[in-house]
């Protein structure tokens, strides 16, 4: 019952967050082509879908490599639906990289549309690579940042799995450095029954990033395979500490 009481609130407040998105977008576009009011709305709208839950709890470590002032390639371990908007504690204005059956559903394709993130289609692997460096470079250009799930789908057993090399290619192309960062606990929010876990705890830890100069020094493979294994690393150092 109290599950199904927050599902319709977060209705509500979903929609309202998307009439809003959709008045600032055209309010500001003029002067904000990066998007970052429609993105700060969004923050707002996850840090009350955080804060209602009186015992779930987030943590953020290692905010500290963040630089506001910078453009990343963000690649981060995907688990769940609930690793979208636990990423927006991090202090960057982003878009998203996702499959173009996410478009669809609903709420979520809207805001997608709204906030100008980048749809691939995963069927046509090169070309979706493609598409991704072009549209990723140009919001990188803007001063957003991207956000990837190099996987490329969702993990089954919570570890972290082959990188592809997308979101590599892309930060080589556009010049820019590559954030990792590990989330752990957003699969156990939600139980398998839809029913919300009450006393859920959420780990972000934010890795140092891989210099603009070392990404472009690197092959995508190796720079890949030295991100898997650091990221998989600090997962397992999370786990511990829980």
């Amino acid at each position: 019952m109290l599950s199904a009481l927050y599902y319709l609130i977060l209705v509500l407040l979903c929609t309202v967050f998307m009439i809003l998105s959709a008045v600032a977008l055209v309010v500001c576009w003029p002067f904000d082509r990066s998007r970052r009011t429609v993105h700060e709305l969004s923050r707002l709208l996850v840090r009350i879908f955080f804060f209602i839950p009186p015992f779930w709890r987030q943590r953020v470590i290692g905010r500290e490599f963040v630089d506001k002032r910078k453009s990343y390639v963000i690649v981060l371990n995907h688990n769940t639906v609930i690793d979208i908007p636990t990423l927006y504690y991090l202090p960057l204005n982003f878009r998203w990289v996702s499959k173009r059956e996410v478009f669809r559903v609903p709420f979520f394709g809207q805001f997608l549309v709204l906030h100008g993130d980048i749809c691939i289609d995963r069927g046509r692997a090169a070309a979706a690579r493609d598409q991704m460096v072009v549209e990723g470079t140009k919001w990188l250009r803007r001063g957003a940042s991207v956000a990837v799930f190099p996987e490329g789908t969702r993990s089954k057993d919570g570890q972290i799995h082959r990188f592809k090399t997308g979101a590599f290619t892309l930060a080589k192309e556009a010049g820019v450095a590559v954030l990792p960062v590990v989330l752990e606990g957003t699969a156990t929010l939600i139980g398998k029954n839809y029913l919300f876990n009450w006393r859920n705890r959420i780990t972000v830890r934010v890795l140092p990033p891989v210099s603009a100069e070392r990404v472009a020094a690197t092959e995508v493979h190796e720079l890949a395979q030295q991100v898997h294994d650091d990221m998989t690393a600090a997962l397992r150092e999370v786990k511990m500490e829980r």
